[in-house]
C-alpha cells in the first residue's frame, strides 16, 4: 500500500496549552524544586519503580538529572504545569522520534501525587496526542511499558491506544529483565479518540463533586462502535 512519504516535523520546545494544565519545555532551574518536593521520600519510591531512573534522595541529584533531561533532543521533555497554581506537577516526553516514518512515542511519564488520577493528567496526554497528529503530522503514536506495569497498561487502553503484543526480554532496566508491552494509536484512529477525549474533558461530564459521569474507556468504546 502506497502512503504519503512526506516526513513529519520534529517536535520543538513549545507550549501546549490546555484548560486545566499546560505543557512547557522542561527547565531544571524553574521546575526542579517544585517537582522534587512532590516526589521525594520513601512514600513516593513507587513512582520510580518502572522508570529508567530514580528514586532521587537529594535535591542536587534530582536537579542535575532534570538539567540533562532539559537539554535532551530525543527524548524531548515537557513539564506539566497546573494552570491555576502554575506549579510543576509532572513531566513527559516525546521519544524515539522518526520523522521519516512518521512514528513517535510518548514516555518517561512522571505524574506527581498532585496530578495522578486527575482530569489534568488526562488532558496532558490529550494535548500531546493532538500535537503529534494535528501539529506535527505523525501517523503512528506509540506507548510502551514494562509488561508488569499494570497501571501503565490500563492507562494506555483507557487513553485509546491498542495493545499490539509483548517483546520478551526486551531490555535490562536497573539490573532487572523487562518484557515490554507495546501499544499504538494511528492517525486514522485519532478523530474518534479526539472526540472521546474532548467529550470526557468537557466540564459537563463532571458533577459538582468533580466525579465523572462517563468514563473515557466507555466513550472510546461508544465512539468506535
Amino acid at each position: 500500500m502506497e502512503v504519503d512519504s512526506t516526513p513529519a516535523q520534529r517536535p520543538q520546545r513549545t507550549t501546549l496549552a490546555g484548560r486545566i494544565v499546560s505543557l512547557v519545555p522542561l527547565d531544571a532551574e524553574t521546575h526542579a524544586d517544585a517537582l522534587f518536593q512532590q516526589v521525594r521520600g520513601p512514600e513516593n519510591e513507587l513512582l520510580w519503580a518502572y522508570l529508567w531512573d530514580g528514586p532521587f534522595h537529594e535535591a542536587e541529584s534530582f536537579c542535575a538529572d532534570l538539567r540533562l533531561k532539559s537539554q535532551s533532543e530525543d527524548p524531548l521533555f515537557f513539564c506539566i504545569l497546573d494552570n491555576h497554581s502554575q506549579r510543576a506537577v509532572g513531566y513527559a516526553s516525546f521519544l524515539r522520534i522518526e520523522p521519516r516514518h512518521r512514528v513517535i512515542e510518548v514516555g518517561n511519564i512522571l505524574f506527581t501525587p498532585l496530578l495522578q488520577k486527575t482530569a489534568g493528567a488526562t488532558e496532558a496526554m490529550y494535548l500531546m496526542a493532538r500535537h503529534v497528529f494535528e501539529g506535527l503530522g505523525y501517523r503512528r503514536y506509540e506507548w510502551k511499558c514494562n509488561a508488569l506495569n499494570a497501571p501503565s497498561r490500563s492507562a494506555a487502553l483507557r487513553l485509546g491506544f491498542s495493545f499490539e503484543g509483548i517483546f520478551r526480554q526486551h531490555m535490562i532496566i536497573k539490573g532487572r529483565n523487562r518484557d515490554t508491552a507495546w501499544f499504538a494509536m494511528l492517525d486514522s484512529e485519532w478523530p474518534a479518540r479526539k472526540a472521546a477525549f474532548e467529550r470526557w474533558l468537557d466540564p459537563a461530564n463532571f458533577d459538582v463533586q468533580g466525579r465523572q459521569k462517563l468514563s473515557l474507556s466507555d466513550l472510546n468504546a461508544m465512539l468506535q462502535s
